[in-house]
Parts: C-alpha cells; structure tokens; sequence
C-alpha cells in the first residue's frame, strides 16, 4: 500500500483532475472556460503591460544616455571655454592687427598658417590648392607639392569652411566681423584690428578650440565607457582640468599639428577599447577605427610612433593597413608614411600571422631589411633614439635634442602629476588592472617610455592617466572595496584632495595675463615688404623664414618643417652663417642656393639653452677642423665687409645681402 501525502485525489473521471489545485489554476480554468473575444481582450491587456514596462524600461536607458551626452558636451563647453581664454588672457588675441596675428604664429606654426591664407586668399578654392600643391616660395628654387611633403589636410578643409562661411555671409548681408583701430601708445603708429569670424585668424583659431572641445567630450565618454560609470567620467575630465599644464598646449600653440591630430586618437582608443570587448567584432566598427586612423594620422608626421604603440598581433590589421593605405594615397605618396617604422612593424606582425611559426631571426631579419631600406627618410628618428641611450651628436640630432621638448622628461614633472594625486591613484589603478586591462597596462607602459624619452610626447601619457584614473570607479575592479566604503565617498574623498593642488594649478592659468608684441620682427617684415623686390630669395633662422613667408610672401629656402632629408641638408648650408667656417665658402654655398638676402640674428650666436647647444658649438661637433676660430656670425655682427652687406639692422635683426660674383 502506498503512502502519500494527504492531497485530495480525484476519481479518474473527474475532469477536475486534469488541473492543478490552487489560483493558478483557476486562472488557467478562467482562461479555458472564456471565449474567443474574451480571451483576445485578456492577451490584449497583457501586451499592454509588457509594452509598458518594456517602455518603462527603455525611457530610464535612454535617459541615463541622454544624461551622458548632455554631461560631455558640457564638459566640451567648459574646455573650450578655458582654453579660449588662456589664449585671449595669454596674447589679446583680438586686439592685434592682422601682421601681429600673424607673428604670433611662430615658427611651424606660421608656416601651416601661410598655406591656410594661401588658399582663401586665391581667386577661387581650387585654384589656391592648385597653388599649394606647385608651391615655388617654400624651398626655392624647387617647385613642391606641400600636401605631400606635409600635413596640410587641416588647412585645406578650414579653408574651405571659411570661403563658405564668408561666402554666404555675404549672400545674406550679415557682417561677419568688426574692425576698428586700437592705438598702441608708446610712439607706436595706430593698427587696425578686426574682431568676428570674418577675420582669417580668428576663424582659424576658433575652430582648432572647437575640435578639442569636443575632445574634452570624447574624454568625458571614454572615462565614463571605460570605468561603467559617469563618475568614471567625472574623474578623467577633473584630473585633465586639474593636470592642464601638463595635458595639452593647445591654448598656447593653436596651429600645431597635435592640436588637430590628437582629438581623433582620443576616439580611436575609444573605438578600439570598444573593439576589445566585445565579443565579435562588427565590420561598422572596424570602418570607425580605420577613419579615425585616417583622421588621427592625416594632420601630424609623429601619429605613426604613436600607433607603433599599439601594433600587435591581436590588432585589427586589416583596419591599420587600409588606413595607412588611403593616408598614403591622400598624401600622395609620401615616403615617411611606407618608410617609416609603424608600417614596418605592420609588415612584420602580418608576416608572423601569416606563417604562425616564423623563426625569430627572420622577422628581426624582415625588420631590419625593411628599416634599412628607408633610412633616408626616417634616419633622423633613428638617431635621435641612440642620442637618448649611446649619446651619438650630430648636427640634425643636436638641432633636436637641444631643444627643450626633445629632451628628456623634467624631473619635476612626476613631482606634479604627484602633488594633484594622479600618479598616486594611477600607480594603484595600474596594480589592480595588469592582469585584467592588458591593453590599457601596456599603452600605459608605451606612453611612459614615449613620454620618459621625448618631453613633447608626454601629451600622450599626462591624458592617458587621466582616463586610467576613471577605473578607481570601476565596480567591476574595485567590487571587493564597494563592498565596504560607497562608491560615491571614496571617488569624492579623492577629488577632494586633488582639488587642493588641481585649483591652483587653475588659478596659476588663470593668472597669465599678456599681449604679444614684437617691435623688431615687425620692422623687419615692414622693411621687407617695402624695400625689396617680390622676388628677393631670403635665407635664415627656421622660425624667422616661416614669418617672413607668411607676412611677406617672399620665397624662402628653408623652413620649420625638418623631417625631410633634402630639406635638413638645406639647412645646414643656411646655418653654416654660425659655424667657424671662412666667408668665402659660406657665401659660395648660399649662392649656390640662390639666396639675395640673409636674414642674422646675433641671439642665435651667442645664446646656449645648455651646455653644447649654441649654434657654433653644434657646428664644432659637425666641422672639428675650424674648431677654436670666431664665429662667423660674430665677424658679421661687426663688419660684413666684404663677402656681404648690411642693408637693415635693428636690435635683434641683421639683413645681410649677398652681391653677385
């Protein structure tokens, strides 16, 4: 006999014991017993509710994404704001006049700038990038195509926007800027300057602060997508604001090729951080990563050390190859692109894909082969690296290293990231991810070293630490700690403290009040204009060449641009005026060049930013056989009899100009 509970059973043809006992099953006899209308109202009223709490649902995720966009865009806001007004703080930008504009951008920058105005200045936009692309004032006597040999995309582009802009404005009748004339005091004569995105530098400047707003925005989602929270957000842009000094320059430096670039590495780490965690990757993704490849890559010559970094073979190297591809085919073939050390890496991995088991000396082999094969174009890089762990000197690796941002890392500068609590939290964000945020831990280590050895480069890894600093807002990483203190406490305990230094790191910005002037470039630019012939040929200091070709439109031959090798060689002939070597040959070889006028300056003669980095003392490395005679530029400073003669000399300046033989 079997035991049971104590249930009720029913006989075997009782209907009711095809159901269960209970609400549920009233409601399936409810269900049952109903008829066809009836039972459709009963699924309509169900729908409702799924569609209710499905919307319910979506309006709260759509909310918090609504919430994330309007956080970073005001984060955008307020970084264009600030960087808006170190620059006006920094030179009274508008208050200049259209030369003093234009010899605020010095050296490079002037010489980007040039082009810019070559173009809205032409007669029609194609007709100006017809002109920049047979350029016959920047290397005299060559004819070169300058979208090739450098970064000019930006320039091109804003050109454009600006033809537009004003072109419509016009159509419209809508004034687009203000003039009126500011009196300089101090027996200086009157200036007219212009105010409005009418006035060429003003636009220009405008929208480099508008791109790198919105990186602040990019840097807003990247904190916030990387760490799972909008504090995570909160902590990247606060450290950013907090370490500005140390993040960009682009307040002090506008037209440099960073400030365009750098925005759209920003999104491709973004992109790429997205690539990794998913779980297989989508072809819409890898076409953002390779357009952002092209955007990061298009405006700055140094982007490819910085993808170097992440080349592995777990890269998307489709994505890289076609982004190199097309920069190659915009660039029209520049060699620095294919020859440089990021496209050999490139090779190399793809090769060990390829064969899976490649034996090490072959790759290193491949390496090597292809290195050597493009030494002309990136032999600098090379040497500057072995300046930095062998100590080799020449005259273009000195003409690098003596500058302060090709030198190494300031000792001072960890001692800030310290004092503002971003190496401290860093360090142990750092400890917690090594095993878990592989890519992140090595991009960290890559910027460090990048950063340790070229000071300029630590634009990469002062950001970079601010986005890591977003993980101490990772539950994820940090559960186990959650668990004991709120979230909220502990990343607020830490901005509180970072405020303390971060605030007046602010302040000290804030702080900088200025405006440009530059009496003795001005009158040499305005003697320029007026007392020579269009055509004159002038040679001399990089940054004075780029401001004399952008003021005055004079053909120059050399420039700021020193990555090409013709062009390093060109200016070693211009620069041998400060070596130890007889007049006579100096002359011959400027001649040889076609130069009629040579612009001095004593400043570079006598002036040593460090031991072994006065230009005769560079010189002496490069010519040891005229080591111990006198300078040529001091002989000149006294009597340019009579290989040359004086025509203009002020306080800073000597024009020189070179009488046929």
């Amino acid at each position: 006999m079997r035991k049971g509970g104590g249930g009720r059973r029913g006989a075997r043809g009782d209907p009711r014991g095809l159901y269960r006992e209970g609400p549920a099953a009233d409601g399936e006899r409810d269900v049952l017993g109903r008829g066809p209308l009836s039972l459709l109202r009963l699924c309509g009223e169900r729908l409702r509710v799924f569609v209710v709490d499905r919307k319910a649902f979506i309006t709260k995720a759509d909310s918090n994404i609504w919430l994330t966009f309007f956080l970073a865009v005001f984060a955008g806001v307020l970084h264009w704001c600030h960087i808006t007004t170190l620059f006006e703080n920094d030179r009274h930008f508008s208050h200049l006049s259209t030369l003093e504009r234009e010899m605020a951008f010095r050296t490079e920058m002037g010489l980007y700038y040039s082009y810019f105005k070559t173009i809205i200045e032409a007669p029609s936009f194609w007709s100006g990038v017809c002109a920049i692309m047979n350029d016959k004032l920047t290397e005299y006597p060559l004819v070169i195509n300058t979208l090739q040999r450098f970064n000019l995309y930006p320039e091109v582009v804003l050109a454009s926007w600006y033809r537009t802009y004003t072109t419509v404005m016009d159509f419209l009748g809508v004034p687009t800027k203000t003039c009126w004339t500011v009196n300089r005091g101090k027996g200086l004569s009157p200036v007219e300057s212009c105010e409005g995105l009418g006035d060429p530098a003003s636009f220009y400047v405008a929208v480099i602060f508008l791109l790198n707003g919105f990186m602040m925005s990019l840097f807003f989602i990247y904190g916030t997508y990387l760490s799972g929270s909008r504090l995570g957000g909160l902590v990247t842009v606060l450290c950013f604001f907090f370490n500005h000094g140390e993040c960009t320059r682009v307040m002090w430096t506008p037209p440099l090729r960073e400030s365009f670039s750098y925005p759209f590495l920003v999104m491709q780490m973004l992109l790429l951080t997205y690539i990794l965690r998913i779980p297989s990757i989508n072809t819409g993704s890898l076409i953002a990563l390779c357009v952002s490849n092209i955007f990061f890559m298009l405006p700055w010559q140094f982007a490819q050390f910085v993808l170097l970094t992440q080349v592995s073979p777990y890269s998307p190297l489709n994505s890289l190859f076609v982004s190199l591809l097309v920069c190659f085919i915009l660039m029209f073939g520049n060699s620095m692109l294919l020859t440089s050390y990021y496209a050999a890496s490139l090779v190399v991995i793809s090769v060990s894909c390829l064969r899976r088991i490649i034996c090490c000396a072959e790759t290193a082999g491949l390496y090597c082969y292809i290195c050597i094969d493009v030494k002309c174009a990136t032999a600098h890089i090379g040497n500057i690296l072995k300046s930095k762990f062998i100590g080799y000197k020449d005259f273009d690796t000195l003409m690098y290293t003596c500058a302060a941002e090709f030198d190494f890392m300031e000792k001072e500068t960890p001692v800030r990231y310290t004092k503002t609590l971003l190496l401290p939290v860093v360090l142990v964000v750092f400890g917690v991810i090594i095993k878990r945020l592989v890519f992140h831990a090595l991009q960290l280590l890559a910027y460090s070293v990048l950063a340790i050895l070229i000071m300029r480069l630590k634009l990469f890894l002062t950001p970079h630490l601010c986005i890591m600093a977003s993980l101490v807002c990772s539950k994820q990483l940090f559960g186990w700690l959650f668990y004991k203190v709120q979230p909220k406490t502990l990343v607020f305990a830490i901005l509180a403290l970072m405020t303390i230094e971060g605030s007046a790191n602010l302040r000290t910005q804030w702080n900088i009040m200025g405006e440009f002037s530059n009496l003795p470039q001005e009158e040499l630019l305005e003697w320029i204009q007026v007392n020579t012939r269009q055509d004159a040929v002038f040679a001399g200091a990089m940054p004075t060449m780029a401001s004399v070709k952008l003021s005055t439109l004079r053909p120059i031959v050399n420039h700021p641009h020193y990555e090409d090798a013709g062009l390093r060689a060109r200016t070693k002939v211009v620069y041998s005026m400060y070596s130890r070597k007889p007049a006579s040959q100096v002359k011959r070889d400027l001649i040889k060049l076609g130069v009629n006028y040579y612009i001095l300056e004593e400043s570079l003669c006598v002036s040593r930013k460090k031991p072994g980095c006065s230009m005769p003392e560079i010189w002496d490395v490069e010519d040891p056989a005229n080591r111990g005679k006198i300078p040529l530029c001091t002989l000149m400073s006294k009597d340019s009899r009579p290989y040359f003669i004086t025509v203009f000399e002020n306080s800073n300046y000597r024009v020189l100009k070179i009488p046929k033989e």
